[in-house]
């Protein structure tokens, strides 16, 4: 096809450069996503012969990626442990794939909230990361705020959730003990 469409044409260097293309090595090379970013063009100029390709990277996605709910390793790791405790799946109930709750099914009672959120909003450099906010008892609450990594609530009541950051910053041993507090709080009395 790219011989039929450019066969009568003589291409001017730089006004591929102009169009976007750039020097790579002994070629030039033109790249765009397109169709809602789920195709990459390639487009090739060498020895005056243009060549072309279109990669479908949701079917690369698809056939060689496992897909994870969350962004952060942290929030995956967090959330396969919650599955294996307590097999509790999260609940993504918004109209994103961003944000979930993790519930008791006996009683549906929030004991968990992971959120994709700017961190700036917490107090943070402005990043987007994963956060999880847990249920503890307000003077726990009290006590963490006073420690690095732990933040007052996002979205929440603070006198009874606490926010964190899924970076590592904190074990996943010492979260999911934070979780079995809040966890707790769910439990039919």
């Amino acid at each position: 096809m790219e011989e039929e469409i450019f066969k009568k044409s003589n291409i001017i260097v730089d006004k591929l450069i102009e169009y976007g293309f750039e020097k790579k090595d002994d070629y030039y090379i033109y790249q765009r996503d397109i169709v809602n970013e789920e195709f990459k063009v390639i487009i090739k100029y060498k020895n005056n012969k243009i060549t072309g390709k279109i990669i479908d990277l949701k079917d690369i996605k698809n056939k060689c990626c496992i897909n994870n709910s969350y962004s952060s390793p942290q929030a995956n790791r967090i959330s396969e442990l919650i599955k294996e405790k307590y097999n509790d799946n999260p609940e993504f109930l918004w109209d994103d794939d961003k944000n979930s709750v993790f519930r008791n099914p006996s009683n549906k009672k929030w004991y968990g909230i992971i959120m994709n959120i700017n961190i700036e909003k917490i107090g943070r450099e402005s990043i987007v990361n994963d956060v999880m906010n847990v249920k503890l008892p307000k003077e726990m609450i009290e006590e963490l705020l006073k420690t690095n990594n732990y933040y007052k609530a996002y979205h929440m009541n603070k006198k009874y959730w606490i926010t964190f950051i899924l970076d590592d910053s904190i074990s996943d041993e010492e979260i999911m003990k934070l979780i079995e507090i809040s966890h707790s709080y769910t439990e039919k009395k």
